[in-house]
């Protein structure tokens, strides 16, 4: 089984100067503005890189989602965070970490099973596998 997804993105301009818009297929972005200064000067407007913290949060989240099924538990709450790191090194910018922070309320888990169900739900996330940069995680098993 192949799923493929689609997002596009309109640029007009110079890199400091310019202005782009970025869309989802699913509508979810719509022209939705995006340049220097949203990414690089925290102005108004997106930038890849919430994108991807976005996109592996909720990835991570339904893949410990998954195992926590094939665990026999149920999550009544998760809620997590992703930080993405994006910094200048020799050649220019890359993406060099992303850091997870999870809370989750699971009953029946134990704090040893959570940790070790959560790990492996960072390693196997789809998302996770495409990035090159060290990702990290926080994950805390709420009472």
């Amino acid at each position: 089984m192949k799923i493929k997804r689609k997002g596009s993105a309109a640029w007009q301009g110079g890199l400091k100067d310019g202005k782009g818009t970025m869309s989802t297929e699913s509508g979810a972005l719509k022209a939705y503005p995006y340049g220097f200064a949203a990414r690089f000067e925290s102005q108004r407007g997106s930038n890849p890189e919430e994108l991807i913290a976005a996109a592996h949060a909720s990835c991570f989240t339904m893949a410990l989602s998954l195992i926590l099924g094939e665990a026999k538990l149920t999550a009544e709450q998760m809620d997590t965070s992703a930080e993405v790191t994006l910094e200048q090194v020799e050649g220019g910018y890359a993406i060099t970490a992303v850091h997870l922070t999870l809370k989750a309320k699971i009953p029946g888990a134990d704090q040893v099973k959570f940790d070790e169900l959560a790990a492996k739900a960072k390693a196997s996330c789809p998302v996770s596998k495409l990035l090159k940069a060290e990702i990290t995680l926080d994950a805390t098993l709420l009472n």
